[in-house]
């Protein structure tokens, strides 16, 4: 008997249905556009995103745990938030639910009740509760049904990137000697490139680019900000094979747009004068002119004039007067527009040929012939009278009979005066 080969044996099972693959990087013109559709008021989403991922920092902190863990929460925190709006989720549930997807993720097991009392707790120093208190029991059903919602928004997609762990290496690169001068500088290098690696988790740069970028704009605009081994990191920057030169300036620029327009909610930013890193933001704006780069990497500007603002941004209501209250155990959910089983794949390829092998299954086939078919000759002989005996008769009175058809008035026949003549002179 001969062995069954692999496609054999697997079966053949129901549809696929929809396949979905998650993005794992938004270009800067798709998330504008993301952003447009759920009627984004840009003063008020900034503060909230600020807010928010200041609240898991301060979480993590209290839970002591890794910065693997903040960097995942605050991925998946931007990722739900770029597809709605904070007058349907309050910003504070929204990040206590996606620190806590991110300690399943990140296998460092928290219970919904730590995080909420941890939160608690930093919001009311004076009230200190433990995890056990029943005042939380509502509020861990609607976080564990959240986390839910933002498995579904993510797509399922665990991959993560952590840029402190390449920049830490980057720096030992960077910095050879083990001199007392160069273990100083060293030290004041990395605990300021370290803390400018947190802060740029409050701009939208970690979902727009790779890790490679984000280090590579990390070391230069730390060395453009202390003015020291500003040379070694543009030559680290040109031997970068996987991250071009505009997406390093533009993880710069809106590192510098968050340290010039919220200085106050950042760690290096309060550690520079204003001055300062106005001059540093002017150098690297000349530098992406010489360099005839766009602000954003991979902006079309025909793209953004045919696009309509179809939902253009206007003022929601406030997070905390929101219709979702923290005891809500229901979630709010977007419904795909066709009922097949949405599948989440992260190899295009792989998609494709699994697509093109489940059509060979459900695609239908038609054989087109001719048939010479035989059809019967329609007979045009006038036809005889149904009885002929009555046709004398008919010819005899075919002068007397008259037909008017179906007009309203008698028209007047033999033996029938007109009822109207004679009304001409009746004015």
């Amino acid at each position: 008997m001969a062995p069954t080969t692999t496609e054999e044996t697997v079966p053949i099972g129901p549809p696929v249905g929809l396949s979905s693959i998650p993005a794992r990087y938004i270009p800067e013109q798709s998330l504008r556009r993301q952003l447009r559709s759920i009627g984004y008021d840009e003063a008020r989403e900034d503060n909230y995103r600020l807010k928010g991922v200041q609240l898991i920092d301060n979480v993590r902190e209290a839970l002591q745990l890794p910065y693997r863990t903040f960097v995942t929460a605050a991925t998946y925190y931007h990722k739900f938030r770029i597809r709605f709006p904070s007058s349907e989720y309050n910003y504070e549930d929204v990040a206590l639910a996606s620190l806590f997807t991110a300690c399943k993720v990140e296998d460092t097991i928290k219970k919904s009740k730590d995080i909420l009392c941890a939160a608690h707790n930093l919001r009311h120093p004076n009230d200190n509760k433990t995890p056990d208190d029943k005042t939380f029991e509502s509020s861990s059903r609607f976080t564990v049904g959240l986390e839910r919602h933002i498995l579904e928004t993510i797509g399922f997609d665990f991959r993560g990137q952590y840029p402190q762990k390449l920049l830490i290496k980057m720096i030992r690169k960077m910095f050879p000697g083990d001199d007392e001068e160069s273990k100083v500088i060293k030290k004041t290098f990395l605990r300021n490139a370290y803390d400018m690696s947190i802060d740029l988790y409050k701009t939208f740069a970690p979902i727009k680019h790779s890790t490679d970028a984000l280090v590579l704009a990390i070391l230069a605009l730390t060395a453009h900000l202390m003015d020291k081994a500003t040379d070694k990191a543009e030559a680290i920057q040109r031997r970068a094979p996987l991250a071009s030169q505009g997406c390093v300036y533009e993880v710069m620029l809106d590192l510098m747009d968050l340290y010039t327009q919220f200085r106050k909610s950042t760690k290096v930013g309060s550690r520079f004068d204003i001055n300062r890193l106005m001059d540093v933001k002017i150098e690297i704006n000349k530098k992406v002119a010489d360099g005839k780069l766009n602000r954003y990497h991979e902006w079309c500007d025909r793209c953004e004039k045919e696009s309509p603002d179809v939902n253009p941004a206007t003022p929601g209501t406030s997070p905390a007067a929101n219709s979702v209250s923290a005891g809500s155990s229901s979630v709010k959910r977007k419904h795909t527009p066709n009922d097949s089983t949405l599948r989440f794949v992260f190899d295009a390829e792989a998609a494709r040929k699994e697509r093109d092998y489940v059509d060979t299954f459900f695609n239908d086939e038609y054989e087109e012939y001719e048939v010479e078919v035989e059809e019967p000759v329609p007979d045009n002989r006038p036809r005889q009278p149904a009885n002929p005996g009555r046709s004398g008769y008919a010819h005899a009175h075919r002068g007397s009979h008259k037909d008017h058809g179906w007009s309203p008035y008698s028209r007047g026949g033999r033996g029938m005066p007109d009822r109207h003549k004679g009304r001409n002179n009746y004015y």
